[in-house]
């Protein structure tokens, strides 16, 4: 088993800091070594988590227009109403909330409408004007999904 989480800390190791990798090669002989292993394979398991958590996306944006929905433009797929901080993507379930950190710093998005099943590695983000959302284009970047 410790072969298995020197591989996979190996694997990792751009994901891991310095100092959990150092705690793994530590000489077998010292004392609290399976403490230090134990404390790696956490830090490990944190590193698995983040890589997971984070997805290169392309960004896009629409607003409450009907060439840009369906009838009503003002209800999301999930029933609510428009509001600024909505995305729809077919990623991620109703109620995920995440960042887009290039663009909008720590700004907290929530999955609460849908696209076109034909688009399956975007999220787009409702803007209030057409002009705002023509602005904002395409991007392909890194998305933060936090729940």
């Amino acid at each position: 088993m410790i072969k298995h989480i020197f591989t996979l800390i190996g694997l990792l190791s751009t994901t891991v800091s310095p100092v959990t990798v150092a705690i793994v090669n530590a000489p077998q002989n010292q004392i609290g070594v399976m403490d230090n292993i134990a404390t790696a394979t956490s830090t490990v398991a944190e590193a698995v988590k983040d890589i997971n958590r984070t997805l290169i996306v392309w960004v896009t944006a629409y607003s409450s227009t009907p060439e840009e929905t369906d009838e009503t433009p003002f209800i999301t797929a999930s029933g609510i109403k428009v509001k600024d901080g909505i995305v729809a993507t077919n990623l991620l379930p109703f109620g995920t909330r995440l960042k887009i950190p290039e663009f909008f710093g720590e700004k907290i998005f929530i999955v609460e409408d849908r696209m076109h099943r034909r688009k399956n590695n975007f999220i787009d983000i409702w803007m209030p004007s057409k002009t705002a959302a023509a602005e904002f284009g395409i991007n392909y970047t890194q998305v933060v999904v936090l729940d």
